[in-house]
């Protein structure tokens, strides 16, 4: 099983890659529904909310009133919180069930509008982000959504940054064209990357890397920096230190496109301790003490010291 998170701001088309993925396979965990399940009516999440917010928030039917929940919820940092102390746990709870009732050999893929702003992009195997310029997502927001302008601006500049969202982004799908296009890109990823990473990570087989010297990349450091980040999480307190080493390192010269790493372990650990861990996070070992990317598309290789 991999984990895929999938986000992008508002308008920008996310809902097309998840359809075009969930229709080759992809079990698809969306934080936007369950989100609604949780405080549908009847449920302890509802009265919860009823109970720090009021009555008024019911409608006559007795459903939320979303728009006097969020009168409420977002006039301050205080009731922010508030709201986000009720819904988020119910959200994560209601999440784990569903990924601990997916398949083995599943390609998880979690649509998850927050990701990048609530900090979780190092948990998965991959992070695709969907983008389209500023000016593309507030056509479809005021022509297709009919969103008042002003509000659509607000929501876009509410949102992570481009630079936040590339600096986490393992694919960056470009929505500048039509939904077609995107459904292509989409189609593409889940043939040439998902579907053989899974693969090995389920078979624990190191993805091939090739021995082809590039010149230097400047993209080297920041994918360095976000796996750094991904094996700091897999390791837990068994890792001490992850450093990025070696020519992509140095980018001093041409050199093979693998990013290097040397995995500091913790005080009395060994690499038996970790080699499971890391193999389960995308990077199966492939001699002992020595390990590597079952993903196709990001060649990586760790040394344990």
């Amino acid at each position: 099983m991999i984990r895929v998170g999938l986000t992008g701001g508002i308008g920008a088309g996310k809902s097309t890659v998840a359809r075009t993925l969930t229709e080759r396979g992809a079990y698809l965990i969306d934080a936007d529904v369950i989100a609604r399940e949780v405080v549908a009516p009847g449920t302890e999440g509802l009265a919860q909310l009823v109970a720090a917010f009021g009555e008024d928030i019911l409608q006559s039917d007795g459903a939320l009133d979303r728009a006097a929940l969020a009168a409420k919820a977002f006039v301050d940092d205080e009731q922010r919180k508030k709201l986000n102390g009720i819904t988020h746990p119910l959200v994560g709870a209601r999440a784990f069930e569903l990924l601990e009732a997916a398949p083995a050999d599943a390609i998880v893929l979690q649509d998850i509008p927050l990701l990048v702003e609530n900090g979780s992009a190092p948990f998965f195997h991959l992070v695709v982000i969907v983008h389209a310029d500023e000016d593309v997502r507030l056509e479809r927001l005021t022509g297709q959504r009919g969103m008042p302008e002003d509000d659509a601006r607000a929501r876009i500049k509410s949102q992570a940054s481009v630079e936040d969202r590339r600096a986490v982004a393992d694919v960056w799908l470009d929505n500048s064209g039509t939904p077609d296009d995107l459904a292509a890109l989409a189609a593409a990823l889940w043939d040439e990357r998902l579907v053989p990473y899974e693969g090995n990570l389920r078979n624990r087989i190191c993805a091939p890397q090739s021995s082809e010297e590039v010149e230097p990349r400047p993209e080297w450091t920041v994918q360095a920096t976000r796996l750094t980040n991904r094996l700091r999480v897999i390791g837990g307190d068994k890792i001490a230190d992850v450093v990025h080493i070696g020519p992509t390192a140095a980018s001093a010269g041409p050199a093979p496109d693998v990013l290097d790493f040397e995995v500091r372990l913790a005080d009395g650990k060994t690499p038996a301790d970790v080699a499971e861990l890391l193999a389960d996070g995308g990077f199966p070992q492939r001699s002992v003490g020595v390990h590597a990317n079952a993903d196709p598309g990001r060649a990586v290789s760790i040394t344990l010291k």
